[in-house]
């Protein structure tokens, strides 16, 4: 792949990582945000009911599940970023051929064509 190419793929990638880190960031206020609060601000000091305890669990779970698929997809990022670096980018990590742009425009840190990766997804 030609620098210029490569150029644009690791300005791509930068974008998508800093939006990704902000995601996360908010995420994890988000799911350590325990404390409810009264409608003029302060914290309850009442009891809440089992109910919204409940939802607040479920709540909170979903959210650190996000959180770790986000940062699953931000390491996703940087190994992309070490093979521009390393001048491996676009080339499948198991069978060595060239993954085809249009692969690399829809996901721009994959790492395997398209081939290798619906063999890895089955296994």
């Amino acid at each position: 792949m030609k620098k210029v190419e490569m150029k644009v793929y690791k300005d791509r990638l930068l974008t998508l990582r800093a939006r990704m880190r902000g995601d996360v960031t908010q995420l994890a206020d988000a799911a350590l945000k325990k404390n409810r609060m009264e409608g003029n601000g302060e914290t309850s000091a009442m009891p809440i009911h089992m109910a919204d305890i409940g939802s607040d669990n479920f709540e909170q779970e979903f959210t650190l599940s996000l959180m770790e698929n986000e940062e699953d997809t931000l390491d996703a990022i940087e190994a992309a970023l070490e093979r521009i670096e390393d001048g491996n980018y676009g080339v499948c990590e198991e069978c060595a051929t060239k993954i085809p742009k249009t692969r690399l425009n829809a996901i721009p840190y994959a790492s395997h064509c398209v081939k290798c990766a619906e063999i890895a997804q089955r296994g």
